[in-house]
């Protein structure tokens, strides 16, 4: 149990902070704004890592999960459960927000819970999640690899590497990667974001399945 409190807490903490900074800096097109965003979930997962990483393994993301599912490094159960304290989490990480920013008049016209939406379409959105996840999965299953993997360095790699892919994906859906990440707070601001929500469900664990299926290939013995 204590390793699915564990991804519930890191995700809480994901989502507040990485969502919370967003909300603040009212992220935008600017540059300060995505920069700011940018590290701020980059810097979660990295404080994450280095703190329930030796309870959980710090997946706090279902796309994570699904893909250490698929290279067999986590059993179909745990996969389900971590999943659902991950949604869990995001929820706490979310409400929490909501409650900061729902009364507050400087936010006011903007999104109060740093929600997803596909600003630059669905299609170049979807396209973006994908392989942008596809792409962040695949670092995480390499530098946590047992054998060829970075150890100690990891989570550092990890966080670096989430920075990098919100410079990219900011423009087109705010960046994601992390279903539970956007789930719960779409729910929370409704509109555009709840209708696009299921690009950031489809696109993340499609990346999550290719990136799986990538590490078999270069990342196997056999």
């Amino acid at each position: 149990m204590k390793k699915y409190l564990a991804e519930m807490i890191g995700t809480m903490v994901l989502v507040l902070l990485g969502c919370g900074t967003a909300v603040s800096l009212n992220c935008g097109s600017d540059t300060a704004s995505v920069v700011g965003t940018s590290m701020a979930f980059g810097l979660a997962v990295v404080a994450m890592a280095y703190t329930i990483g030796g309870v959980s393994g710090c997946h706090i993301n279902p796309a994570i999960t699904l893909g250490c599912l698929l290279t067999k490094r986590i059993d179909a159960k745990d996969a389900a459960m971590y999943m659902l304290f991950q949604v869990i989490g995001a929820f706490i990480g979310s409400a929490i927000l909501y409650a900061l920013t729902s009364t507050d008049q400087a936010l006011a016209g903007g999104t109060l819970t740093g929600a997803n939406a596909c600003g630059a379409g669905v299609t170049a959105g979807l396209i973006a999640e994908i392989v942008l996840t596809a792409i962040f999965v695949l670092v995480v299953l390499g530098t946590t690899d047992s054998k060829v993997g970075a150890g100690n360095f990891a989570g550092l790699a990890i966080g670096l590497s989430l920075i990098l892919i919100h410079f990219v994906g900011i423009h087109y859906t705010g960046t994601s990667v992390n279903p539970a990440r956007s789930i719960a707070p779409a729910v929370f601001e409704g509109g555009q974001a709840l209708t696009d929500l299921w690009v950031f469900i489809v696109g993340p664990f499609v990346g999550a399945a290719i990136a799986a299926c990538i590490w078999k290939v270069i990342g196997s013995e056999d």
